[in-house]
């Protein structure tokens, strides 16, 4: 059975190691123990908490269900189009954009965003 410990869990899911452990302590999250103490999350258990979880999140009208939450950390403008990077977790997303776009969403980094995907076209690749 696959297990991670909080550090990985959280990595993740893009939250730190303290938010785990409290959803851990107030029970929202099993878990239990390693042969060394170390709290372990069952894979199946964390996979059931997220899809419980994004079930809570408030509905969009929109199609896209694939959305990362994070933090603008460079916008590269011309006279026309934007490029806009941010770090969504352990994952850097770069979006282009007219830079129309990128103003009146007052792009700039700092900002707290959230990038929305919508594709045909999905690779998927096993860690490891």
């Amino acid at each position: 059975m696959t297990t991670f410990r909080i550090s990985e869990a959280a990595a993740l899911l893009g939250v730190s190691p303290d938010t785990v452990r409290r959803w851990v302590d107030g029970g929202r999250l099993p878990a239990a123990r390693d042969a060394h103490g170390h709290r372990i999350v069952p894979a199946a258990e964390l996979a059931a908490f997220v899809r419980a979880e994004a079930g809570q999140a408030e509905l969009r009208a929109s199609s896209a269900r694939n959305r990362m939450r994070g933090i603008v950390t460079e916008v590269v403008r011309d006279g026309v189009m934007a490029q806009v990077e941010m770090q969504a977790g352990p994952f850097r997303v770069v979006s282009l954009m007219s830079r129309e776009a990128a103003d009146e969403l007052g792009l700039a980094p700092g900002v707290v965003a959230e990038a929305v995907v919508k594709s045909t076209n999905v690779v998927v690749e096993v860690a490891g």
